[in-house]
């Protein structure tokens, strides 16, 4: 570490705590302040705003949870920009739209400030083993002042390219996961329907290479009816629902991701706060009737 000053967290919730930990763990100091004013277990020192947080930081890492929660916190005499000195660092793990990425990086640069797009792939589980993937959007000098933080939390980071390109990526991730859940659960949905008994059918799906270890590990939970929130589906419908608005605006046909985002927004109307793969109770429901 060649700053000695304090890794200041915007947000620090389920995936900013376990990457904050990961990195005191290896050396670092942070602070933190999140809107709501909560958070914590009493070994973080918390600001009261993100103007302040950011003047007592040398690098600012954002993770909120959606654009209008970023904008809230990076702007105004309140927000983050206002308290950041020329030639820091401002990285955005948050999963927004390559749009509010791209505003982002052109405000701090207005103020001489470096922005990066570097929304992470993973739950909290690989957060808590500092095994996400990190997608960088910004300049290759930028990503490499970054990289020693990047290691800490991830196992790999990929440059996808300019500012943006980070926020692009992460949302070509995430509608390949939810519509392969959706997927999942439709053929669940199906066995049920046709009569197969019900641990069978999951078993079944367990066993088989054609499902990602990531869908065995929702389906194992769906099996068991345990939705504690890795991801929660109200952030799983808003990334859907930013990759179908950008998707549109670049006249990018996306059929079976539209149809998955309907399924996700119906998920979430049920159950915002637990995980995902509550979309496998919500499809099970219509054909077997269980709560």
């Amino acid at each position: 570490m060649s700053d000695l000053s304090p890794l200041g967290f915007v947000g620090f919730g389920a995936m900013a705590s376990r990457m904050g930990h990961n990195l005191v763990a290896a050396g670092y100091q942070i602070v933190a302040y999140t809107p709501s004013g909560k958070g914590g277990d009493g070994s973080v020192r918390f600001l009261p705003t993100a103007q302040a947080l950011a003047a007592a930081s040398g690098t600012v890492i954002a993770c909120v949870p959606d654009d209008e929660a970023l904008a809230a916190s990076m702007y105004g005499d309140d927000g983050a920009l206002a308290g950041m000195k020329a030639g820091s660092l401002l990285i955005n793990t948050s999963s927004v739209s390559p749009e509010a990425s791209l505003q982002l990086a052109e405000a701090a640069k207005a103020r001489g400030i470096t922005a990066l797009d570097a929304p992470v792939s993973g739950s909290t589980p690989e957060a808590e083993a500092g095994a996400l993937v990190v997608l960088v959007g910004g300049a290759a000098a930028d990503v490499a002042r970054a990289q020693p933080i990047f290691d800490v939390i991830g196992k790999a980071t990929l440059h996808a390219g300019p500012s943006g390109s980070g926020s692009k990526l992460k949302l070509i991730v995430n509608g390949i996961m939810g519509a392969g859940l959706a997927a999942v659960a439709e053929g669940v949905t199906y066995g049920l329907a046709a009569g197969l008994d019900r641990d069978l059918l999951f078993d079944a799906l367990d066993s088989v290479a054609v499902i990602s270890p990531h869908h065995k590990r929702k389906l194992k939970a769906a099996h068991v009816g345990d939705f504690s929130p890795q991801f929660p589906t109200r952030l799983m419908q808003k990334d859907m629902r930013l990759l179908m608005t950008d998707a549109a605006r670049m006249e990018a046909a996306l059929p079976t991701m539209a149809a998955t985002t309907q399924l996700l927004s119906l998920t979430r109307r049920l159950h915002p706060d637990e995980d995902y793969s509550a979309l496998f109770a919500v499809m099970e429901n219509t054909v077997a009737n269980t709560p």
